[in-house]
């Protein structure tokens, strides 16, 4: 196969040929970070490139597989790193000019497993700063384009390993999502993301967002999630709030289907607004899931209202963990964050802890609709891949920081801490993607998954590729 082929070839597939010796794990390697250098000055994808340091570790692994030593899942497979997340000897910015030239020590759990098991990092991807916003730019690294149209933001905060799966700079890239930062732009850069059980992934540093930050795959397909999924998972001491369980047989189990499973399908969540495209493409896959021998039934959530909350307790914690760089910082930092930061600030002790009891309050309205249906299905996001340059959709309601609007199908869900996927449902007129997202119960990660893959076995979509070449 061709350099681009390869490029695009499933990390499953790439796996079984590296064993059989059909692949070298450095011409591998190589064809990623070739690609990536002559495609991240159009989608500025990665932050920091660590080639060096991934051809070493390919010939290691190469050597490994002539030798016939012990191989790991992800035996010779190049893996990004999100840069919010620690990387022994390799730049954590932070997408801030505060962090800049920050180098941590050690790795964070999940990335000392990626490497454990065999991975090769080939660099850390883009976010905005502190991955504050769904939208994919920063004061430091500047604007991720969307390898669909780059014209149009990738989405955020895990802009550039939405790009880079969608462009095909790798097989595997890591996640994380407060209020949908894994799912909004795997929607929008037509990708598969899943947000795990909260837990599911051990974080070090452990997020200061009151337990709403998961740790996932992004990839073009829904085998190479579970096969990272099941390397990043499991307890770590370093996490006390990680679960106790190990990692089920993620990619094992991920073909017996959803035959019988009830499932329920809503548009609007019970009122939200919809731009009509995305409404269209998104009924369009539910209807699948009948087709899949589920019982799907249309509904109409009774969940609680949650935006007063989520705007309360998101620009608090901004404004707990970064109010102390304004002083020194302000002029170098998002305008929209500083905005966030001043809003968080006026919020008193009070209101954050009656914010913080209608959060843990909110799972009981939530909670009917899951003890009835296994599944939830609602488009990803309300809109499409907005203009880069924007923070909401031209029509909708501007705000100097708040784009919660649009977004308004993720962020309850972290708020429950329960798996939640997005599959590409399809493209706008204009050619642009869309995601359905499918929400399972809590600790149904599996379930998720395989509902996942039987969607993606009815109407695939990994052989369809951006216009990049």
């Amino acid at each position: 196969m061709n350099a681009t082929d390869l490029c695009y070839t499933p990390a499953t597939q790439l796996a079984r040929l590296i064993r059989a010796k059909q692949l070298s794990p450095v011409e591998l390697t190589r064809a990623v970070l070739e690609r990536i250098e002559r495609l991240n000055p159009v989608v500025n994808a990665f932050c920091t490139l660590t080639s060096d340091a991934a051809l070493q570790a390919a010939r290691a692994a190469e050597q490994a597989v002539m030798q016939g030593g012990p191989l790991g899942p992800l035996h010779g497979i190049p893996f990004s790193i999100k840069d919010l997340h620690f990387t022994r000897g390799v730049k954590t910015m932070s997408g801030s000019f505060i962090f800049a030239e920050r180098v941590p020590e050690v790795d964070a759990p999940f990335v000392r497993r990626l490497h454990a098991a065999g991975g090769i990092m080939v660099g850390k991807t883009t976010t905005p700063e502190f991955g504050w916003k769904a939208i994919g730019d920063s004061p430091l690294t500047g604007i991720t384009r969307n390898p669909w149209n780059t014209g149009m933001t990738t989405g955020g905060s895990s802009a550039g390993a939405g790009a880079g799966a969608a462009a095909g700079l790798g097989p595997l890239h890591q996640g994380s999502d407060g209020a949908g930062s894994i799912r909004i732009p795997s929607g929008f850069c037509g990708i598969y993301g899943l947000k795990p059980t909260y837990g599911r992934v051990p974080m070090w540093p452990v997020s200061n967002s009151d337990y709403t930050s998961h740790v996932g795959p992004m990839t073009r397909t829904v085998a190479d999630a579970a096969l990272m999924l099941a390397v990043m998972a499991g307890p770590d001491d370093w996490d006390r709030t990680s679960l106790e369980r190990a990692p089920e047989d993620y990619l094992g189990l991920l073909d017996k289907g959803i035959t019988g499973l009830r499932v329920a399908f809503s548009p609007d969540l019970g009122g939200l607004r919809v731009d009509a495209e995305v409404a269209s493409v998104v009924t369009q896959a539910a209807r699948t899931f009948a087709e899949l021998g589920c019982a799907v039934e249309e509904v109409k959530p009774a969940f609680a209202d949650s935006h007063d909350l989520i705007r309360c307790m998101w620009s608090a914690h901004e404004a707990g963990n970064y109010a102390q760089y304004l002083p020194r910082w302000r002029d170098r930092m998002d305008t929209g964050l500083v905005a966030c930061i001043e809003e968080g600030l006026r919020y008193s002790v009070v209101d954050y802890v009656e914010a913080r009891g209608r959060k843990f309050a909110f799972w009981d309205s939530v909670r009917p609709l899951f003890e009835k249906y296994a599944l939830l299905l609602t488009p990803t996001t309300s809109v499409a891949a907005l203009p880069v340059g924007r923070l909401n959709p031209e029509g909708w309601p501007q705000h100097a920081w708040d784009w919660l609007g649009w977004a308004s199908f993720s962020y309850p869900f972290n708020f429950t801490g329960q798996p939640a996927a997005t599959v590409p449902a399809g493209f706008t007129p204009g050619g642009l993607p869309v995601g359905l997202q499918i929400v399972g119960r809590r600790f149904a990660d599996l379930t998720v998954l395989q509902a996942s893959a039987a969607y993606e076995a009815a109407r695939p979509w990994a052989s369809r590729r951006p216009p990049l070449g």
